[in-house]
């Protein structure tokens, strides 16, 4: 089909700045798209029609798909394929019926300002999503550069670093990159005073680069599995740090998959799953309320506020769910379940169960029986303070059966 949906990216220096195959594709549409600082910078003159973006999002993208066929143009920030309009309109509208004209985007504007190499930064947004999210990308020395909310976001970004021990990091704000009005402001975390920046008034879309400078007080944690138990709050019900490293490293975390974590407890396996998948899912599901609550904090403290959580008891919280690419049984494992598990997973995904209990290892035994897999056993010593010196402690042993499909 010939391409009827252009997406044309858009700089700080408006349409002077768009390549000419992105202008021809906007003098030509019939319908123009875009916000309504985008939708002002088409001439009053062009005879197109205007649809300006509105929440809920899908009405307009379901008026884009109703003139499939005419000439369509949406406007968009830089590149529309970098936390832009145009992944989601890819979800729905075929590549060949589709012509995407990106511009630089904020991140590529930031790091040439910076002298920053792109590949070795690390960029993402926190435009529309919980700043906790930063928290994930905290390491020593890291460079960080990303998309912020509002005018409000670079206080906030300061204070969480500091809060997190990493005060004496060096921030850079950018906004109306690639324009005549462009701006840099720089300070440390630590000293980034709110009050005299709100003077600034600092465009609503900014770019923020951070240079992670960690304190002596700051808590490192690497995005490798098997962070420290006490990096958790739990009620006892907590997967141990070896036995979980163990645990993920039969899962498999792979780029963009989703986990089940189904009896998940405090949510440690879930959590760690997508501190390791690079833009993967998990679903924690976990029938007592109160431990939905702690899973939502351990959640945020630890980078992954985008751990969905459903308070349901399995088997029947698993009905409807988005389908998995692995799962982790954590307690409680029965045959119903771990059948239901089984047949929700498609060719290739890997499945974990754990138990503690004879009845429990009684159901992995049966699943390797039946499904294949692997059946092991996992003893953990711990020295630990035995009066004034020092002795052994074993933990409650492990049995694993793990299993691809």
């Amino acid at each position: 089909m010939t391409p009827w949906l252009s997406i044309v990216g858009i700089g700080e220096d408006g349409l002077d700045g768009v390549a000419p195959p992105g202008r021809l594709l906007i003098d030509q549409a019939e319908t123009l798209v875009g916000g309504a600082r985008h939708l002002a910078m088409a001439p009053e003159t062009h005879p197109a029609e205007r649809l300006q973006w509105s929440s809920p999002l899908d009405k307009i993208i379901a008026e884009i798909l109703a003139r499939r066929g005419r000439r369509v143009c949406v406007l968009a920030t830089g590149n529309p394929l970098w936390y832009g309009i145009a992944t989601t309109l890819a979800g729905v509208v075929d590549a060949a019926e589709m012509t995407i004209v990106p511009a630089p985007s904020a991140f590529s504007l930031a790091c040439a300002r910076l002298a920053w190499p792109l590949d070795e930064t690390a960029c993402f947004t926190l435009h529309g999503r919980p700043l906790d999210l930063l928290r994930l990308h905290l390491s020593p020395g890291a460079r960080l550069v990303m998309l912020t909310t509002d005018g409000d976001s670079p206080g906030q970004i300061a204070r969480l670093l500091s809060d997190a021990g990493y005060g004496k990091s060096t921030i850079t704000l950018l906004d109306h990159m690639g324009g005549a009005d462009e701006r840099r402001t720089t300070g440390t975390a630590e000293d980034w005073d709110a009050p005299a920046t709100s003077e600034l008034n600092i465009a609503a879309l900014n770019t923020i680069a951070v240079v992670c400078r960690a304190g002596a007080d700051a808590v490192i944690r690497s995005r490798a599995p098997g962070l420290p138990d006490d990096a958790y709050e739990n009620d006892g019900q907590l997967t141990k740090r070896e036995t979980r490293s163990v645990t993920l490293a039969a899962l498999m975390p792979l780029p963009g998959q989703r986990l089940w974590d189904v009896g998940a407890g405090c949510g440690s396996i879930a959590i760690e799953w997508l501190r390791a998948a690079r833009g993967g899912k998990a679903i924690a599901i976990e029938r007592n309320p109160a431990r939905c609550a702690m899973i939502a904090r351990n959640a945020a403290a630890l980078g992954t506020p985008g751990l969905d959580i459903v308070n349901q008891a399995a088997p029947d919280a698993l009905a409807g769910l988005a389908a998995p690419d692995a799962v982790f049984i954590g307690g409680g494992a029965s045959q119903g379940l771990i059948k239901t598990c089984w047949d929700s997973l498609p060719t290739g995904g890997r499945i974990v169960a754990n138990a503690v209990t004879i009845e429990g290892e009684a159901a992995l035994s049966e699943a390797r029986t039946a499904y294949g897999g692997d059946l092991s056993r996992i003893a953990i010593t711990r020295a630990e303070p035995l009066g004034s010196l020092s002795g052994w402690r074993s933990l409650a042993p492990v049995t694993q059966w793990a299993a691809v499909k």
